[in-house]
């Protein structure tokens, strides 16, 4: 709560459905975003697990063609030496490849999944979901890093946090630059809260994973 930000957010209409798919290990970090991002965008859902049987399962209701939405897709280092300009982004084939007809491809976009967690986890929903096959694959190609600076470790320079790539995303496929500012005032005032925050209470810098421990082998899958 100290670090709740909600009361300042006015929902954005989108014509972009959007769904996060967050690891249970995630739910519970001081600076996880997830939450947050859900209370920008009207008819946005947050799932906590690690599989759902299809796209239509973890949306919550049906969804007719699977390859009308996007996955952000983590691929491998060699990626990023694509010729790509910053701030883009990219729809990409199984084999890594761009794909032809950029526009026409991100045009026919009407929702977006985003898999919320640390780098294994993120692995781990991706190969426990093989539903997200039949989704297009995006890379993002932002032009600065993080602003979680170093309040928390990203693997590569590219890494965004949940809030901020779905800010961009969002933002490119409707061309409405509005909607990534609005979005990165937000999760800047709730940077600045964890600051002020932490120099009152220096457990919550001092413990960012959570405390009690889960056993998730027995956890039926949704």
């Amino acid at each position: 709560m100290p670090l709740c930000v909600c009361d300042a957010i006015t929902p954005i209409e989108s014509r972009i459905s959007l769904l996060i798919l967050q690891h249970p290990q995630e739910q519970d970090r001081a600076l996880g975003t997830a939450g947050l991002t859900t209370q920008h965008f009207k008819g946005a859902q947050l799932k906590v697990g690690l599989s759902w049987p299809s796209l239509s399962k973890a949306f919550g209701r049906p969804v007719a063609d699977p390859s009308r939405w996007a996955v952000l897709y983590l691929g491998s280092a060699k990626l990023a030496d694509l010729d790509i300009r910053n701030d883009s982004v990219v729809a990409i084939t199984r084999k890594g490849e761009i794909a032809e007809n950029q526009r026409a491809v991100l045009d026919r976009i009407e929702g977006i999944v985003l898999l919320d967690g640390t780098w294994s986890q993120v692995k781990a929903l991706w190969w426990r979901n093989p539903w997200m096959l039949k989704c297009q694959r995006v890379i993002l190609r932002p032009s600065r890093a993080s602003l979680y600076g170093h309040l928390r470790r990203e693997p590569r320079r590219d890494s965004l946090s949940t809030i901020e790539a779905a800010a961009m995303l969002i933002a490119r496929l409707e061309k409405r630059p509005d909607i990534e500012a609005a979005v990165k005032g937000s999760f800047e005032r709730m940077l600045a809260r964890y600051r002020e925050v932490r120099r009152a209470i220096p457990e919550i810098a001092a413990n960012p994973k959570p405390r009690r421990k889960r056993d998730y082998r027995r956890r039926k899958r949704t």
